[in-house]
């Protein structure tokens, strides 16, 4: 079984398709309204700044639940950087304009070594996903610091991988894993997984340019705690309403069951 799945070229529209995401109007929340694509729900916003070991400061966001505290708390981990991937790529905005709200999460994002968004750009330079170990260990840090609880890692793509790769330690309870290309981890940390028993979940679309949906089932075989999830007519960057939907409510099923599956509208929030 091979360590590495699919094709090695990153798509041409990545780096359009995310930038523009981030830079798409925010609807305020007002009653009755539909939750949308540029919805941004309440929650209690804070930029911080976190500190890696090797001497670079990380910018990002942490949102909590308005009123309670948060059940769970998810560490995103963006797409390729050098492609456009920023802690503003679109699924990971959304899951912190929504999930505190409507699910009781705290949702920490960041920009990696290099990585520049609107909230500014984190010290240091890429480090082809080797380097980044540093700042995954940093966001972890950060929110076990802080007491927040049950650390979950969300990897988008390349961010897939550094959870993969760098998050299987004691402070995580699990990883949820969007669209892993699976060129930088294989079967070596596949393995590593394995033998920690923590869970993983693969939500894998249907027409990925990297891994398909029986390539992942094959491939996550060695991990028997871990479950793949195809996404019809779903591709690697998650475009449209639908497919964030879907992957939002994974997300949900997995770290806060109660609030699955989650509203569409203010009206079911009341």
């Amino acid at each position: 079984m091979a360590g590495q799945v699919g094709r090695d070229r990153v798509p041409a529209a990545l780096a359009q398709c995310v930038l523009a995401a981030s830079a798409a109007p925010h609807a305020t929340w007002e009653p009755m309204n539909e939750i949308t694509a540029n919805t941004v729900l309440p929650a209690r916003r804070e930029p911080v700044v976190l500190h890696s070991a090797d001497g670079h400061d990380l910018v990002g966001e942490l949102a909590l639940p308005e009123a309670r505290d948060p059940v769970a708390t998810l560490v995103c981990l963006h797409p390729l950087p050098t492609a456009g991937g920023m802690m503003d790529s679109h699924l990971l905005r959304k899951a912190a304009y929504r999930l505190p709200a409507l699910a009781d999460l705290a949702v920490l994002r960041f920009n990696t070594r290099g990585t520049a968004s609107d909230r500014g750009r984190s010290g240091g330079e890429f480090g082809g996903g080797e380097h980044e170990r540093y700042d995954v260990a940093a966001a972890i840090g950060f929110c076990s610091a802080r007491g927040l609880p049950r650390i979950w890692l969300l990897g988008w793509s390349f961010g897939a991988e550094l959870a993969l790769k760098w998050g299987n330690v004691p402070e995580v309870e699990g990883a949820i894993l969007v669209s892993p290309p699976m060129r930088r981890a294989g079967q070596a940390e596949l393995d590593a997984w394995a033998a920690s028993g923590r869970p993983l979940i693969a939500l894998v679309p249907e027409l990925d340019d990297y891994l398909t949906p029986d390539q992942a089932e094959r491939l996550f075989e060695r991990v028997p705690q871990s479950r793949v999830v195809g996404v019809k007519n779903a591709k690697h960057l998650w475009v449209g309403e639908t497919y964030v939907r879907i992957a939002l409510n994974e997300i949900v099923r997995v770290m806060n069951p109660a609030a699955w599956p989650l509203p569409e509208t203010s009206e079911d929030l009341l």
